[in-house]
């Protein structure tokens, strides 16, 4: 690396964090210590995220809309509302990265992680649209796009650190390690909803009820805050930084270096974050419109699901490091995009075919989502690996997965539920089309 990049990438920490290290130089940690962390932290943001999505299903539409003409109405705009944290976190990533470079990875953590659970813990207290009317719309609106910018600085590189230390033969397993949080976040969340709708009264889920699980939220972030603190400050996080194999690079030098990789890798694990909304907050809310199949009885059958999803990201990591992630992800991707297609008659099949559905999706997108994240971190060498990740994932999200619910919705109530099925398939082209682009999905890091 040359002396001018090593400048333009700026200290590599605060001089608290450098006193913090030396205070655990006699104490390393393992790379197990390093895997709970990344899970907890991930599972703390899913969670969140989660928590989000399940109350813009049974509560923000009836809540914040009730002035809409009909249930599908309220739940459109519910989910407008919804996307607006996957346009705000590329630009959250962007501010923060800045305060990485000047003030140190534990400042940043420290503040994206207590405006993520100050912004959930908000909507705890928000009123509903009959007490505040349009304000209480917006008010939502402004707690929903700080989720999304403080997700945007919760990415804290410890799932690279944990991708550094797997032996060569083994990265596929190590790379599904973190993306395990998503299913456990959204377990969390879906028993903690369902418990509430069956054991209280619909008026009191919809006067207090709901807000419990966004008051655990913020709880959450708080343990999973000292958690990532904990591994940021070792000394083998400290030494990565100073070699700048976790420093934030300036997003002009990445981008400059790496436009091509951020842009294909963005589509890379397409299919698989499309599918992640497709049998977790959509089907929710087709049930909830449609159907007379309950959300509590739904959310439990997508608990099991997720169990499926949590064994399947597993196996993804065995599978990956027999076949090589590429040729993995490129049949998950046609694996969702035959999905595609029997998933709308399945939805369309009775109780018995919705839990068909919600088993197969759950099982195809932990295979698929097991991967996804370290797809997109091998793209790029050291120097560059912390920002060029955390850009590309942004825009992968974005483009995936924040719109999902909105448009596959919308796409079901004016033309049916095989539209639906053709937006997923849009997904899986895109991986496919973009695993056939990449020339090297995974680069020699050395």
């Amino acid at each position: 690396m040359s002396s001018a990049m090593q400048q333009s990438l700026g200290p590599s920490s605060s001089s608290m964090e450098r006193d913090a290290r030396r205070i655990h130089d006699d104490t390393p940690v393992s790379a197990g210590n390093i895997a709970i962390g990344v899970v907890i932290g991930r599972a703390a943001e899913f969670f969140d995220f989660f928590v989000y999505g399940i109350a813009s299903v049974v509560v923000f539409p009836q809540l914040f809309f009730p002035f809409a003409p009909d249930r599908l109405t309220a739940t459109l705009y519910s989910f407008a509302i919804f996307s607006l944290a996957f346009v705000a976190r590329p630009v959250g990533s962007l501010v923060f990265m800045a305060i990485d470079r000047t003030y140190g990875r534990g400042v940043k953590l420290t503040i994206a992680l207590f405006l993520l659970g100050g912004s959930t813990a908000s909507i705890a207290f928000l009123p509903g649209y009959a007490t505040l009317g349009a304000w209480s719309i917006v008010l939502l609106a402004v707690f929903r796009l700080g989720q999304g910018f403080a997700l945007g600085g919760a990415w804290d590189g410890l799932a690279s650190l944990l991708a550094l230390n797997a032996p060569q033969h083994h990265r596929g397993w190590y790379a599904m390690i973190p993306q395990l949080g998503a299913p456990l976040g959204f377990m969390l969340a879906s028993a903690l909803f369902a418990y509430f709708l069956v054991s209280i009264s619909k008026a009191d889920f919809l006067a207090w009820g709901w807000r419990y699980p966004f008051f655990v939220a913020f709880a959450i972030n708080v343990v999973a805050l000292f958690t990532r603190l904990r591994l940021v400050m070792t000394k083998e996080f400290g030494t990565l930084l100073d070699l700048h194999e976790l420093q934030a690079a300036p997003v002009t030098e990445v981008l400059r270096a790496n436009g091509g990789n951020v842009l294909v890798g963005a589509f890379v694990p397409l299919a698989s974050f499309a599918l992640f909304h497709l049998v977790t907050v959509f089907p929710l809310s087709w049930v909830e419109i449609y159907t007379d199949h309950g959300a509590s009885s739904f959310l439990m059958v997508q608990f099991l699901g997720a169990v499926c999803g949590i064994l399947a990201i597993i196996a993804s990591g065995l599978i990956a490091d027999r076949i090589g992630r590429r040729n993995h992800l490129g049949i998950c991707a046609v694996l969702i995009a035959i999905f595609s297609f029997v998933a709308p008659m399945l939805l369309q099949a009775g109780a018995t075919g919705r839990d068909v559905f919600v088993i197969v999706g759950f099982t195809i997108l932990g295979l698929s989502f097991g991967q996804a994240a370290g797809a997109v971190a091998s793209r790029f060498g050291k120097a560059y690996r912390y920002t060029g990740a955390a850009l590309t994932s942004d825009l992968s999200w974005l483009i995936g997965a924040g719109f999902a619910p909105l448009v596959a919705l919308g796409l079901t109530s004016r033309f049916g539920l095989a539209f639906a099925g053709y937006y997923l398939l849009s997904g899986a082209l895109c991986t496919i089309l973009a695993l056939v682009f990449s020339k090297k999905l995974e680069i020699d890091n050395e």
